[in-house]
């Protein structure tokens, strides 16, 4: 069995926005050289997610960040939490911080338009992700 952890940085450049990041965990499970296993993404982040979604047509990103902000607004008076970020810390409990992908031919299993996906909801920032890769 072999295992393999990298990082690496995404900087987001607005409040809210979902950023592409299957190149660079394709990256990291072709130098692992793992052919059969899975990989976990995961964001340490509390304002933050990790999601697997369409990434042939940028309208369902736009659709996502638009319904999120529709049912978990930036502003609500019945916020009690006191750094203005209430809405980033639920968005990313609702989505989740990591996501497991299955590995096999050494290619990550993702349906045909699948994505992954590093999701902002308290930017802009500097961010990290973290990459296990485990398998033979």
């Amino acid at each position: 069995m072999r295992f393999i952890e990298r990082s690496f940085k995404v900087n987001t450049t607005r409040r809210n926005e979902f950023i592409d990041i299957t190149q660079e965990v394709e990256k990291i499970i072709k130098f692992s050289t793992v052919e059969i296993g899975d990989v976990i993404v995961y964001c340490p982040h509390t304002t933050a997610a990790i999601t697997l979604n369409e990434n042939a047509d940028p309208d369902v990103v736009h659709d996502l960040l638009h319904t999120l902000e529709k049912l978990i607004p930036h502003k609500d008076s019945s916020y009690l939490h006191g750094e203005g970020n209430s809405d980033a810390h639920l968005k990313s409990s609702l989505v989740g911080v990591s996501e497991q992908i299955l590995i096999k031919d050494g290619e990550m299993q993702l349906g045909r338009w699948q994505g992954i996906y590093f999701c902002e909801f308290d930017g802009p920032r500097g961010r990290d992700v973290i990459v296990q890769v485990r398998g033979e």
